[in-house]
């Protein structure tokens, strides 16, 4: 059984498509807007490698804007290059987060085991998957380009 659509209330795939990806890209912005606002809050700024996020988060909102508002191959491939790059600010935010909760369990116990380490590494005070915000956001917007065909 195929379901009848009449024209005047249909829309072209092109649109659907144009409309989901101006919705990615939207939550894009908004979840590298929101990571700003929650990193200012907590304080995020003791030491310049925690300014990373910061700038990240606007790179990345820069560059969904761009593709927002003037898609072009161009804009596309700058978008997913920062995007990569994101990416990888994420690894090392996730790699510098366990890294702060061994370092800060070892002060506290000089005699943990390997496995204590771990897994104070894994669920200490510094939340581990908080830097994965990024990356999700980045995927997102990667994610909205997925086979975009613009001509230039």
């Amino acid at each position: 059984m195929t379901e009848v659509v009449s024209d005047k209330h249909s829309e072209s795939t092109a649109e659907i498509l144009r409309r989901l990806r101006r919705f990615l890209l939207l939550l894009t912005i908004s979840l590298f807007a929101g990571a700003l606002v929650e990193l200012w809050l907590v304080g995020h700024t003791e030491d310049v490698i925690q300014l990373a996020p910061f700038v990240l988060s606007v790179v990345g909102i820069v560059a969904s804007l761009l593709v927002f508002f003037w898609p072009s191959s161009r804009t596309i491939q700058v978008m997913r290059i920062w995007m990569a790059i994101v990416v990888v600010g994420t690894l090392v935010g996730v790699y510098l987060h366990i890294e702060g909760n061994v370092m800060f369990h070892r002060e506290v116990d000089p005699n943990a085991t390997t496995s204590q380490l771990v897994w104070e590494g894994l669920g200490g005070g510094n939340p581990l998957l908080a830097p994965g915000i990024l990356a999700i956001a980045a995927l997102l917007a990667v994610a909205a380009t997925y086979r975009y065909q613009h001509v230039d």
